[in-house]
Parts: structure tokens; C-alpha cells; sequence
């Protein structure tokens, strides 16, 4: 007997029957001819629920009594219709009603509101913490899942949508699918990837995919579109989305606003929301939160180090940050840190980083500065500040004559940059060696800082001098640590840790739901 008290119970094909007018609910004998009128129908009545100010009753029957529970209404209440003291009798159909037995029915209510879960009534025996809730049958697996987690402690289900299955993508999934069930035994969290897509189409798991999944993808039939992704979640009522963005695309996060609005909460890698015009990227925060989700994108600047997060938290406590100066490129930084020790030729040292999949297919997209500016604007909003992309100094490493022609023609003449190099690298003073920095610099309290993205000489014994590899390291100085930075280093690039990166976004996520 005391397991059924506490038991889920889910009852569907119901309907609300409103009956709504004007402050005479206080009258002796309107409910009682409310309930007169029903039980000489012979229709059965569950939750009864008073609205606010005395101006109507909500009443839940059968769906199959609906019709006629409306209209014997009508009929008894024929003369105050008519006088308008009753206004609507009517009812809301396909709802289903949902008992339990709960400690705290605010926690429960937060977790159906932040899956956009909203009773349409709500009964309360408070002295057997009993309570019932109508909610819509579309919506009503989902919220006894949500239920049964929260009262059982049942592992909480987070299912994953993987917008972009490339290097970073692809590898976001196989250490997802590696990791899924030592995170359900430790923090007792079920992550589900259900959908996965690329450019051209999308794929639909429902009980998630395993390690056939790129088979699953390539099989699909179904063009990607994020409107399938919504309506999928919605068919199969999915609780505690979430949407990851692996792409480069400009495209795709135009849909950023109508994912949260959906109930998505996100992830990214893709940089560029963040560097859109200041007026855009307000609107998405404006939106999430009104609709109470939540953006990360640790891995926009610095791949998997901890870095826009301690930006974050030291701006929020109140710490002066005065500058933030660092190599924010891990392509840039191999080049110029074996340019600076090797006696090789600049167009050398690049096409040995193309060899090695360091820079992009056209390495001007690295050598423009394009990338490392995005990254210092995104850190400048971080403190507030409200600079544009076209307020940043950015020095273009490619000369004007080589930037318009193609790709191969500009790989076939890049010893064209050598000479130009060389007489840099020979001009430094004695152990010195050259860097590509970002630098966010000027008084920071200001509406706008200063931002240059350009190629320095530093001291080799320097912290910037001392970078080896593709590492990035970031110098983040505040008011408190006056000349001392609080230094972040360390790989700053690649597939592994931007992946690592972005899944430890959705466990920031996850483990908040």
C-alpha cells in the first residue's frame, strides 16, 4: 500500500471544462448548481479548481463527457448567459492529469519550467503533500520523467542534438559514447545523443545512437533543417535539451534564437555569434533569458583551457581587469615560435604547419588575423564592453598584392613573404624573438577598450617568449595583481581538446538541469 501511495499516476483523454464570469461565485448556489447539473449528466468530475478573484471554476471530466458537460452547463445557466453574469462555458481538450507524491513542489516546477512545461491546473492536498497537474498530452511523458527523476532520483536523461560532425564533431561524439555510462554512475546523468547533423541532412535516434551513428547519418533521408530538429523533440517529448554547434557556419546560428526558444539550451564552437553587432548579440541574451536557457562556448577562445570562465568570474566579482595580452592562435604560435628558433625560411615554417593540418586549407585565413581578432572581441564583451569587429587594429600578416588572387597561385608564391620576414626577424634587438599577440589594452571601465591584434618582439626569457609548440597563452591583468598577470597556457588548438572543451560545457550544462 505505501509504494502505490507513492506512485506516478498518469491519466490521459481528459479535458478541462472552464466555466467562466463575473464575480458571482461568492453567490450561495452557483457551484451547487454547477455540480447539480453535472451529476444529473452523469459525468464524473476529478480536479476542481477556483480561479483567482471569484471569477470561474475550473472542472476536469472525461474528454468523452467534455461535449455534453459543456452543454447541460449552458443550459442551466441559460438565464445568466444571457444577462452576461456568465461569459464563457467551454472546454480545453487532449490534456492529461498527472498524481504525485512530493517534498517540494517548487523544485519540481522550476525543472517543468526550464522544459518549458507549464501546468494548466494544479491541485494540492497539502496535508498528504498529494498533488495533481493538467498538463497538455503532448507534453505529458516528458513531464513524468521529469517528475520521476526529481522524486526517485532516477538518472536524469540529457539529450544531445550535434550540429556538425567534422573533426571537432566527430570526436565530441565518440568521447560521449566512451563516457556515457561512467557519467551515469557518477553524477547520475543519462546523456543521449539523439540527433546528429551536417550541412545536407540530419539523423533522428530516439534511444540514442552508439557507435553505428555516422552509418545512421549517411543512411538519413532527411534534409537538415532546424525545424525537424524542433519538431522532433517536440513529437517525442524530450526533456533537457540541448543544442551543440560544432560548425563554422553563419548560417546556422541564425537559429540560435529559435532553439532557446524551443526550449534548446546551448553549446558552441562556432565564434561566430559572438563577434556579430553588439544590438544582435544582446537580443539572443535578451532571449535566453526570457525563456530561462542558458549559451556556453568556453571553447571559442583558448580550445579546452579554462578561460573565458575565470574572465567571467573575476568580472563578476567585482575585479578590475586592466588588460588581457596573449598568442590566441595555435597555428600562429607554431609558426612564429619555429620561425623565431630555426634557420628556415618563413614560406618554409608555413607549409610545414599546412603539412600538418595546423592552419586552414588557405593559410591566409590564419595569417589574416581574422581568427585571432574574433577572439579578442569575444573577450572584450566578456567585461562589457560594447566594441564592433571594425574597431580592432588588426595587422594582416598577407600583403595587399597576394590577398586577392586564388589559393594556389598564393601557396605557389608564399617565398614572396620571406625576404620581408627575414629583414623583421634580423631587425629585433639580441634575444628577442616574435610573436602574433591579441591585445585588449585602455581604460576597460570605458564604453569601448582598445583592441590590436599585431606581430611584437619579445624577450625569449619573457612568459610570451617562453611558449613552445602550438600552446596559447593568455596574460589576464587586474587592479588586485597589479604587474604580476594571472597567466592561462597550454594547448590551445586541435580536435581532442576543443572537443574536451565543449563537452565539459554540456556537463556545466547537464549537471545544472
Amino acid at each position: 500500500m505505501k509504494s502505490n501511495a507513492n506512485e506516478i499516476k498518469l491519466l490521459k483523454n481528459r479535458s478541462i471544462i472552464k466555466f467562466e464570469g463575473e464575480d458571482f461565485l461568492g453567490e450561495i448556489g452557483i457551484d451547487g448548481r454547477v455540480f447539480k447539473a453535472l451529476t444529473f449528466a452523469r459525468i464524473s468530475v476529478g480536479i476542481i479548481s477556483q480561479q483567482a478573484v471569484e471569477n470561474g471554476l475550473s472542472i476536469l471530466v472525461h474528454e468523452d463527457d467534455s461535449e455534453k458537460a459543456v452543454n447541460c452547463l449552458i443550459e442551466e445557466f441559460a438565464t445568466e448567459r444571457k444577462s452576461g453574469k456568465v461569459t464563457q462555458i467551454y472546454s480545453i481538450n487532449n490534456v492529461s492529469v498527472i498524481g504525485f507524491v512530493a517534498e517540494d513542489l517548487n523544485k519540481i516546477l522550476s525543472e517543468l519550467a526550464r522544459n518549458n512545461v507549464f501546468p494548466l491546473l494544479l491541485n494540492q492536498n497539502s496535508s498528504e503533500k498529494r498533488i495533481n497537474i493538467v498538463v497538455t498530452s503532448s507534453q505529458d511523458e516528458k513531464t513524468k520523467n521529469i517528475i520521476e527523476s526529481e522524486i526517485f532520483k532516477k538518472p536524469k536523461t540529457v539529450h544531445l542534438a550535434i550540429i556538425g560532425h567534422g573533426n571537432v564533431g566527430k570526436t565530441l561524439i565518440e568521447q560521449v559514447l566512451h563516457s556515457s555510462e561512467e557519467i551515469k554512475r557518477r553524477k547520475n546523468i543519462h546523456l543521449k545523443v539523439v540527433a546528429v547533423a551536417n550541412s545536407r541532412k540530419i539523423a533522428f535516434n530516439k534511444k540514442g545512437f552508439d557507435n553505428q551513428w555516422s552509418n545512421e547519418v549517411f543512411a538519413s533521408e532527411k534534409t537538415s533543417n532546424v525545424e525537424e530538429l524542433i519538431n522532433f523533440s517536440k513529437e517525442n517529448q524530450l526533456e533537457n535539451l540541448i543544442v551543440v554547434d560544432n560548425t563554422a557556419s553563419t548560417d546556422f546560428v541564425k537559429n540560435y534564437h529559435a532553439l532557446a526558444e524551443n526550449g534548446f539550451d546551448l553549446v558552441s564552437s562556432n565564434k561566430i555569434f559572438n563577434t556579430l553587432p553588439i544590438e544582435e548579440y544582446r537580443k539572443l541574451r535578451y532571449t535566453l533569458n526570457k525563456n530561462n536557457k542558458r549559451y556556453l562556448y568556453e571553447t571559442n577562445v583558448g580550445a579546452g583551457l579554462p578561460l573565458i570562465d575565470t574572465i567571467k568570474l573575476l568580472h563578476l566579482s567585482g575585479e578590475n581587469i586592466t588588460r588581457i595580452k596573449g598568442v590566441f592562435s595555435g597555428t600562429l604560435s607554431y609558426v612564429f615560435n619555429n620561425f623565431s628558433l630555426r634557420d628556415d625560411k618563413f614560406s618554409r615554417i608555413v607549409n610545414e604547419a599546412l603539412e600538418k593540418g595546423f592552419t586552414e586549407p588557405d593559410p591566409r585565413e590564419d595569417l589574416s588575423g581574422n581568427d585571432v581578432a574574433r577572439k579578442l572581441l569575444i573577450l572584450a564583451r566578456e567585461l562589457d564592453l560594447i566594441n564592433e569587429f571594425n574597431d580592432i587594429n588588426i595587422q594582416n600578416l598577407v600583403p595587399e598584392a597576394l590577398l586577392s588572387i586564388s589559393k594556389q597561385e598564393f601557396l605557389s608564391r608564399l617565398d614572396d613573404l620571406d625576404e620581408e620576414y627575414d629583414k623583421i626577424k634580423k631587425n629585433q634587438e639580441p634575444g628577442h624573438v616574435l610573436r602574433y599577440v591579441g591585445d585588449l589594452h585602455g581604460d576597460l571601465q570605458k564604453e569601448k577598450g582598445n583592441l590590436d591584434v599585431k606581430l611584437i618582439s619579445v624577450p625569449a626569457t619573457s612568459a610570451l617568449g617562453q611558449l613552445k609548440g602550438s600552446d596559447s597563452i593568455f596574460e589576464i591583468y587586474t587592479e588586485s595583481y597589479g604587474e604580476n598577470p594571472i597567466v592561462i597556457m597550454g594547448a590551445g588548438a586541435g580536435a581532442k581538446v576543443t572537443a574536451r572543451g565543449v563537452f565539459g560545457d554540456i556537463l556545466r550544462l547537464s549537471e545544472t538541469k
